[in-house]
């Protein structure tokens, strides 16, 4: 991880900076994998098999589903791996690019290393320069739910490094508003002044979690004080309401993978601003 930070204090960070470079990028961009389907990320690294990229219909969305697999040129025996199952979107070419930073953000290496990749083609020659033995990386990008004339997009990586035991997984989510092209911050999407009545209604959605929890059942005390209720900004917008998702190891322990906790709507009535809002 990256100095000091908590893996959601790095994977804002990563997603920040990542949408700051995307504004700021005069430059071509890199042959980006969720830009260029059949276009292989590791060209210049060996053979490796293509992209494929395949139509795939959200709606009136009009999607393409990005699938690589690669293993590291020239290694025999045990060697590196990568996989991506991504996603693009043939109309939304900065949501396509953006999606491409942020995923090659979400593997948090070392903070003196940030510069050297800014997209997955960078990444994956990042990650044949340096990867042991068995370490492999697998991302994926995929169309969470389309409401309100938003669309939100869940990232999600996970990274084996070799002799650990158990992947490190993260996730983000980004909302992209369609009206303004852009993505949407929870204070975007909350009536102002109204953060600590999100925070009471999250906390109330964790404790109706807790409730379903056998490892929070056996001892309820014990675990209150190992894995306390955190805040998050970490939400989608979807069908049933808000979803808020937590890294593995922030509100329970690895076993429980990475919690999500739900707000309906009707409970977001006065806190949600009323474009956000399923209409009656």
């Amino acid at each position: 991880m990256a100095g000091s930070l908590s893996l959601t204090s790095w994977r804002t960070l990563a997603a920040a900076t990542a949408l700051a470079a995307l504004a700021g990028c005069a430059s071509a961009p890199p042959a980006d994998i969720t830009l260029a389907p059949g276009a292989s990320p590791a060209a210049s690294g060996g053979a490796s098999p293509p992209a494929n990229g395949r139509a795939v219909q959200v709606g009136n969305l009009r999607t393409e589903r990005i699938e690589w697999k690669g293993v590291k040129p020239e290694c025999s025996g045990e060697c590196p791996t990568i996989e991506i199952d991504s996603v693009s979107f043939p109309d939304i070419p900065q949501l396509s690019k953006l999606v491409d930073r942020v995923l090659a953000s979400l593997t948090g290496v070392d903070e003196n290393l940030r510069g050297q990749y800014q997209s997955l083609s960078e990444y994956v020659q990042y990650f044949w320069r340096n990867a042991q033995g068995r370490d492999a990386t697998y991302f994926k990008a995929q169309v969470r739910d389309v409401q309100a004339g938003v669309i939100a997009v869940e990232l999600h990586t996970v990274q084996n490094f070799t002799g650990a035991a158990h992947g490190i997984p993260a996730t983000v989510f980004l909302n992209w508003q369609l009206s303004s092209n852009a993505v949407l911050p929870l204070e975007a999407v909350l009536i102002a002044g109204r953060k600590a009545e999100f925070d009471a209604l999250l906390k109330a959605a964790h404790q109706r979690w807790l409730a379903t929890n056998e490892d929070a059942q056996r001892d309820r005390a014990a675990y209150d004080r190992m894995w306390p209720f955190q805040p998050s900004e970490n939400f989608a917008l979807t069908e049933k309401g808000l979803v808020i998702k937590y890294d593995a190891y922030s509100i329970a322990p690895y076993s429980h993978g990475e919690p999500e906790l739900l707000i309906p709507y009707d409970q977001l009535r006065g806190v949600l601003k009323p474009e956000f809002l399923p209409r009656a």
